[in-house]
């Protein structure tokens, strides 16, 4: 005979069991998303969680979301499959968790309003409309990432904060803390793997499926474009160079000490007087000044290279970076060659252009100072931009990175032999909850 406990076990299960069918019915692209939870029951949460491996859900607060709408119940289902779709879970960092985990629902609430499957379809309240409204005026992909940086410059008030709160609020997020670090970053990458698979199988999909799927497809190709941080990518663009100094990885103290012991002071072995080190000694930095950004954003960007090359004591020794400014041709060309005068640039910083986007200007240019011998060794470029525009045909004799913002990248068509870096604006803008609208 079943206990009482087995029973709400059993019912919440076959609840849960039942709004995994619907939706695999209606979205058969999530098939692995939808079957990779095992269940557990657990008075303390409410209604129900995740933490990317378990469902946790509380049976008599499921039972009564079941007994108002079974549509809740699947939404529901769906809510917790879309947060580790796009790995919320795993993503906060340092951002105001109380923000992050908002900017999360809102995220993925407009993802499931948007969708047109019966399964999930449910009106919309006013203020959830004005929310989307709102947010559809920046412009920027409806991304967990870019709802967070838009809620943190409109500064919400307390009131307004636990309103949305309420509105949005579908899940438990409380598993979303998880202490194993080493767990945390597999789930991360079970996740990702199931998204990219979603995102290819939606793509193959009928255009029926993918038209009612609403704009899953496109957060998803964003979502799975790789991306790293600013500072790695720099370090792929550095080259060895020796200098003097003292290399404590090459010393053997075996033999220093040895010859110590056996002829009191007289060492066998003295440490190598250079050593090699990672420089960036040569590189150019493309800004097109026809797209949409601010100015703001180009000159946080060059304190961000700044604040990296000098950490990296890249200004040490000989140096030559370049900034060229270009829409349609080449607007403004500086050299740099020391740290203070990179500072000197950007405090002075006045964007020239505004017309349309060639980006063969820069690459004609950069090749002619190759070909006189301005540059001995050049590392690479990095080109900032919304990735409109002309390209060149020809693959360049140095490495190209096309940068761009997030909410200006839609899949741009690169040419093959560069390399792509997405940045979000937020990591060029961070900002602070205010406490005042």
């Amino acid at each position: 005979m079943q206990t009482v406990e087995e029973q709400l076990y059993e019912i919440g299960t076959k609840v849960l069991q039942q709004a995994h069918s619907q939706l695999y019915l209606s979205m058969r692209y999530l098939e692995g998303a939808f079957s990779a939870f095992s269940y557990e029951m657990r008075q303390e949460t409410d209604p129900f969680g995740t933490d990317g491996a378990v469902i946790y859900f509380h049976p008599s607060h499921l039972g009564g979301l079941y007994q108002q709408d079974r549509i809740l119940v699947n939404r529901g289902y769906l809510h917790l499959v879309l947060h580790c779709l796009f790995r919320h879970l795993w993503t906060r960092g340092d951002r105001d968790q109380r923000v992050w985990n908002l900017s999360c629902d809102i995220a993925v609430e407009s993802m499931i309003d948007q969708m047109e499957h019966p399964c999930v379809k449910r009106a919309r309240s006013v203020r959830k409309r004005e929310t989307y409204h709102e947010l559809e005026k920046t412009g920027k992909v409806e991304s967990a990432q870019n709802i967070y940086y838009t809620l943190m410059k409109w500064k919400l008030s307390e009131e307004t904060l636990q309103k949305l709160e309420e509105e949005f609020r579908v899940d438990d997020h409380v598993w979303w803390e998880r202490p194993d670090q080493k767990k945390r970053q597999e789930m991360n990458q079970n996740w990702q793997d199931q998204a990219e698979k979603a995102e290819t199988d939606l793509q193959t999909f009928s255009k029926e499926a993918s038209d009612q799927a609403g704009n899953l497809e496109e957060l998803l190709t964003i979502e799975n474009n790789p991306r790293h941080s600013y500072r790695e990518f720099l370090k792929k663009f550095s080259v060895l160079a020796e200098e003097p100094g003292i290399d404590p990885d090459t010393f053997d103290y075996g033999f220093y000490s040895y010859g110590l012991r056996m002829y009191g002071n007289m060492p066998l072995i003295e440490p190598q007087e250079t050593r090699e080190v990672k420089r960036m000694r040569e590189f150019v930095i493309a800004i097109d000044t026809s797209m949409s950004c601010s100015g703001k954003l180009v000159q946080r960007f060059l304190e961000e290279t700044y604040t990296i090359l000098s950490e990296a004591q890249n200004f040490y020794g000989k140096v030559q970076f370049r900034i060229l400014q270009c829409d349609e041709s080449i607007q403004d060309e500086a050299v740099i060659t020391t740290g203070e005068e990179l500072k000197n640039y950007m405090e002075h910083l006045e964007l020239k252009g505004g017309g349309g986007t060639d980006f063969r200007p820069v690459f004609e240019r950069v090749e002619e100072l190759v070909r006189d011998h301005v540059f001995e060794n050049l590392r690479g470029m990095l080109y900032f931009t919304d990735g409109y525009g002309v390209y060149p045909k020809k693959m360049p004799p140095f490495e190209t990175a096309f940068i761009f913002l997030e909410e200006d990248y839609q899949d741009r068509e690169v040419p093959p032999w560069a390399i792509r870096l997405v940045l979000r604006e937020e990591e060029l803008l961070p900002l602070e909850r205010g406490n005042t609208e």
